[in-house]
């Protein structure tokens, strides 16, 4: 069983200054995250069945539990990366948490 937070990331105003600083700043920062297993971001457009959606780009991040995350976002880590999203993320962030498992 793993758990996994989705950050889907509307699109911002400036999409380059976004990108740069995402890239060179935010997911530095989110690496530390204690107990963090995995970062994977989109590549490309975010789409859904039917077609593109509104979101500029979706990442994962995966732990090996909900209690995991909790401890995370609680950490002084967490809370860095957290207050870090108001420096780039002026299109608005969705984050969504679910545990799942291997069926």
């Amino acid at each position: 069983m793993s758990a996994s937070v989705i950050a889907l990331y509307n699109p911002p105003s400036d999409i380059a200054a976004f990108d740069k600083y995402y890239y060179a700043h935010h997911v530095p920062l989110a690496k530390t995250l204690p107990g963090l297993r995995r970062y994977e971001v989109s590549s490309g457009k975010v789409s859904d069945i039917s077609g593109a959606t509104p979101y500029h780009l979706a990442a994962t991040l995966t732990f090996d539990s909900m209690q995991a995350i909790q401890a995370a976002l609680a950490s002084p880590e967490g809370a860095a990366t957290a207050g870090d999203l108001q420096n780039f993320a002026s299109g608005g962030v969705s984050l969504i948490m679910f545990e799942s498992k291997e069926i």
